[in-house]
């Protein structure tokens, strides 16, 4: 009830300069961060990635149902003992500068991944860190050869971490693309004002008929304020928007408003540091665990509409643990004021939680402030811009750090890219012999149910040892024009805007 009447009081309260009306065929997109950069190979912001999904192209892609299908690539094999993979290239792919795409930029591409300087996302076993040797066949054929198998590669390929670029482009920038267009995709990368707008229009040259552009451009407008891209939506200034739960009350049944929604594959929870002290001791981490009222947080945080989570959330199947079984899922303040007396806090410590990027983050951070403060955690909640957050993020410099996260389309990504020793995303610096041995042989059998075995068995591990505090897996929400049609985002791709319309 807080937030909505907060919600209401700022639309009628808050003057804010929208865009104006659209000319054309282009579809207006008001979303809630801003943009880091647009460089697939080292961004991880929600906010970049939505735009670089529009400009950059991988190999392969994962539908809906998990399953691999071509992309760059239009075939492939397998070898016999899993270690090689060649990929056969569409023929007729151009790149945004106008020139064709051949194997050597898919083999460069990968080198650029590879290279250690870089700090690419992709550098990860989980993703394309495990290649050993990259060889073009011919113009239209790449081999790359594993040094271990992995049969999650393939899949993990589809990552926009996994990106092709333009040699050209790239050396012409000097190494870098935070600003730069080195893609194939069905949109080119156009102006982009800070604080303001992104936008990227039709590439004619686009390989992929089925994947055409639809809009002549699509224009990602920056409005950090909900109540601002609600009214931006009533007044048509734009077409699209990011939503959150509160803004649903805000829509009745007879509002021609629509609600897009689906079940992420996400998670949203308490990061902390197990590199620096006190979180270095497992039995304060356990503490936060215990201290933590999940069904509150979700409720503040999420209106109640987020599913009680691990890092593995119940919509990735089979491979989930149901964390409802653990006992530290229930908040126990008794229990927890125990755990700090006897990791040597009896009269709790200071420390700091980082927050930024979303709302979601935001309030649980608030809240999960106010719980701390019951054992005895005076936590200073410090809300980050977007690149002083994601500078921290890659640093590894927080006490606690609240991060939204994605499982991916396997167990491999879920876990060991974020819980091995040497996953790229590993940023508490969490470390288990066993989950790092579990890992390599999760991800080198191909027998599903002892891969199965692995996984939850790592999984388990980590959760026991409470490396995070995972608190939900939310649902994602979208309000749009009656006049849009044909979106329809899911867990595998939310940026597929190919057949979408607008009946203005």
């Amino acid at each position: 009830m807080k937030k909505l009447f907060a919600l209401v009081l700022a639309l009628a309260m808050v003057l804010t300069l929208v865009p104006a009306m659209a000319e054309g065929n282009v579809l207006r997109y008001g979303a809630e961060t801003e943009p880091a950069g647009f460089d697939p190979h080292t961004i991880s912001s929600h906010a970049s990635i939505r735009v670089m999904n529009q400009v950059y192209n991988q190999l392969v892609d994962v539908n809906e149902n998990l399953e691999v299908v071509p992309e760059l690539a239009t075939s492939w094999e397998i070898s016999d003992d899993n270690l090689t993979y060649t990929f056969h290239l569409a023929d007729n792919v151009y790149f945004h500068s106008g020139r064709k795409m051949t194997a050597e930029d898919v083999k460069y591409s990968y080198e650029r991944i590879l290279n250690p300087d870089l700090g690419a996302l992709g550098n990860s076993a989980s993703y394309a860190g495990g290649v050993d040797t990259i060889e073009v066949v011919d113009e239209a054929t790449v081999k790359m050869t594993l040094k271990a198998v992995n049969v999650a590669f393939l899949s993990s390929q589809s990552s926009s971490y996994c990106s092709i670029v333009d040699k050209d482009v790239v050396e012409a920038n000097e190494g870098s693309l935070l600003r730069a267009d080195a893609g194939t995709g069905p949109y080119t990368l156009g102006e982009w004002v800070a604080d303001n707008h992104v936008t990227v229009n039709a590439y004619d040259k686009y390989f992929n008929e089925a994947g055409k552009a639809s809009f002549d451009a699509i224009e990602f407008y920056v409005m950090t304020d909900a109540s601002s891209r609600l009214n931006a939506l009533r007044t048509g200034a734009v077409d699209l928007i990011v939503a959150d739960t509160a803004m649903l009350d805000l829509v009745g049944e007879n509002d021609p408003i629509q609600v897009i929604s689906y079940q992420t594959r996400d998670y949203v929870g308490l990061f902390m540091n197990c590199g620096r002290e006190p979180f270095s001791n497992p039995l304060v981490r356990q503490a936060v665990n215990y201290a933590l009222n999940r069904e509150e947080i979700n409720d503040f945080a999420y209106n109640g509409t987020a599913a009680i989570s691990g890092f593995i959330p119940a919509s990735m199947g089979h491979w989930a643990v149901d964390v409802n079984e653990k006992d530290y899922y229930t908040q126990n303040i008794e229990k927890a004021k125990a755990l700090m007396a006897e990791a040597g806090y009896p009269n709790g410590f200071e420390t700091v939680i980082t927050v930024g990027l979303e709302d979601g983050i935001r309030d649980m951070g608030m809240v999960a402030q106010q719980q701390l403060a019951e054992i005895g955690i005076k936590a200073e909640v410090k809300n980050e811009e977007n690149a002083q957050y994601i500078d921290d993020w890659k640093a590894h410099n927080f006490d606690i750090m609240i991060c939204h996260n994605g499982a991916g389309s396997d167990p491999n990504r879920g876990v060991a890219f974020f819980f091995s020793s040497t996953g790229s995303a590993n940023i508490q610096d969490y470390s288990n012999a066993r989950v790092d041995e579990l890992c390599v042989l999760g991800a080198s059998t191909t027998d599903d149910a002892q891969r199965e075995a692995y996984y939850k068995e790592a999984i388990n591990i980590i959760l026991d040892e409470c490396a995070t505090a995972i608190v939900s897996c939310p649902m994602a929400y979208f309000l749009a024009s009656p006049a849009l049609q044909g979106y329809a985002p899911s867990a595998s791709n939310t940026s597929d805007f190919s057949g979408v319309t607008l009946n203005k």
